[in-house]
């Protein structure tokens, strides 16, 4: 399992989402609070964000996308170099997670998210059988999630909510968690496991679970597709099979 965090709004540092917050994605990564499988987050972690002007560059990690990209095989507290950069990171759209591998899953820095397709960021919270995923030459690793976001990508954010329906039938004992982010849009599913909603002034958090004990923030339903849009704001619409 994992935990995970996404953002659409105005440009902020990463370190406000992710370092800063009393309970949020460092903390999470030893001490979660609402997460059902595992104990902590200690096998890798990522970040991904895209230019705070709006304006979308290459990826410095692959080459081969126009999201921002750090990730590691290491725990986030150990990573002294993040904690110093991540507050002079600022971003209008982040995706972030901290990541509990999977028994038998290799622990490198390409299985943890955001995965990319160069122009979405996506993290998977969950597990599900590689056997009802296609192989996919574009997946960035042999891992489970690698393969569903290769998925993910190959079919289309915008059908999203059909494939986390299809894969989650396939396997019934999936859990499907996913956040996605571009620079204009955030996207979020509930299939087995926790997530929550923070509407702010400037924008919206959706996480894992609250970083903070606002008491603005609100559970989404399981089975639930969650779309934030700069122009339209926050849905909910239930997914196939709920």
């Amino acid at each position: 399992m994992c935990r995970h965090l996404g953002w659409l709004g105005e440009p902020v540092t990463v370190a406000s989402l992710v370092l800063d917050r009393p309970h949020g994605l460092l903390v999470q990564s030893y001490a979660p609070r609402r997460q059902k499988h595992g104990l902590m987050n200690a096998d890798g972690w990522g970040v991904g964000f895209f230019d705070a002007g709006g304006q979308e560059r290459s990826d410095q990690e692959s080459g081969s996308g126009d999201g921002r990209r750090w990730r590691s095989a290491g725990p986030m507290w150990g990573d002294a170099s993040f904690a110093s950069v991540a507050p002079a990171l600022r971003s209008g759209s982040i995706v972030a997670a901290v990541r509990s591998a999977t028994i038998g899953m290799p622990i490198e820095p390409s299985a943890s998210a955001p995965f990319t397709d160069g122009t979405w960021l996506l993290s998977h919270n969950g597990v599900v059988d590689r056997a009802v995923l296609p192989l996919s030459a574009k997946a960035e690793s042999t891992v489970d999630s690698a393969l569903l976001a290769a998925l993910i990508f190959d079919r289309g954010l915008d059908a999203l909510g059909d494939t986390i329906a299809e894969v989650g039938a396939a396997d019934p004992n999936a859990r499907l968690n996913v956040i996605a982010g571009s620079e204009s849009r955030l996207l979020a599913t509930t299939w087995g496991d926790t997530l929550s909603v923070l509407r702010r002034d400037d924008g919206v958090v959706v996480a894992s679970e609250p970083y903070d004990d606002d008491p603005a923030w609100e559970e989404v339903p399981d089975r639930h597709l969650v779309e934030v849009d700069r122009d339209t704001g926050l849905t909910l619409t239930a997914l196939k099979g709920s």
